[in-house]
């Protein structure tokens, strides 16, 4: 499969306003590991494998187990996800699929007993960025399997 457009060499200024959402969310209080994680999951449920190799190996290179990592898309039956993981995954999956045009009163009180407002908010930011980011990588094919571990770290200024 070859690659139709690399967008981010073609579309530097519309990336350039990715990045800001990036940026914005490394100064996020939710923990960069879990966003991470997050990030992982929709981009399994995306099928993005440019994202899942990306984000696998910055997992792996913070600390991330395998186990966890190849056992995420199956969380629910897991037992090495904390409360707060959970309500973040819920809400990611909720958000990402959007099944019958909402995301539950169940899920949505799950995650507040987990997440203050602005965490929320900064949570559903992350899942609309990563979903943006699994659509341009799937649409332009972007190739998998060459990402250097920290290559699109973003910097907290």
């Amino acid at each position: 499969m070859n690659q139709r457009i690399n967008a981010f060499e073609k579309g530097q200024q519309a990336m350039k306003a990715m990045y800001g959402l990036g940026m914005y969310l490394s100064k996020s209080s939710i923990e960069q590991k879990l966003l991470n994680l997050i990030n992982f999951r929709v981009s399994q449920i995306n099928g993005c494998a440019y994202c899942l190799d990306m984000h696998s190996k910055d997992l792996m290179i913070k600390g991330e187990s395998e186990q966890r990592l190849f056992i995420l898309n199956a969380w629910r039956e897991a037992p090495m996800f904390t409360d707060r993981e959970r309500a973040a995954l819920a809400w990611a999956e909720s958000v990402t699929r959007l099944r019958e045009g909402e995301v539950t009163d169940e899920v949505y009180e799950k995650a507040k007993a987990e997440f203050s407002d602005t965490e929320l908010i900064d949570l559903t930011l992350a899942v609309t960025t990563i979903n943006t980011y699994n659509r341009i990588n799937i649409a332009f094919r972007t190739a998998a399997g060459s990402y250097e571990p920290g290559a699109h770290a973003v910097k907290a200024g």
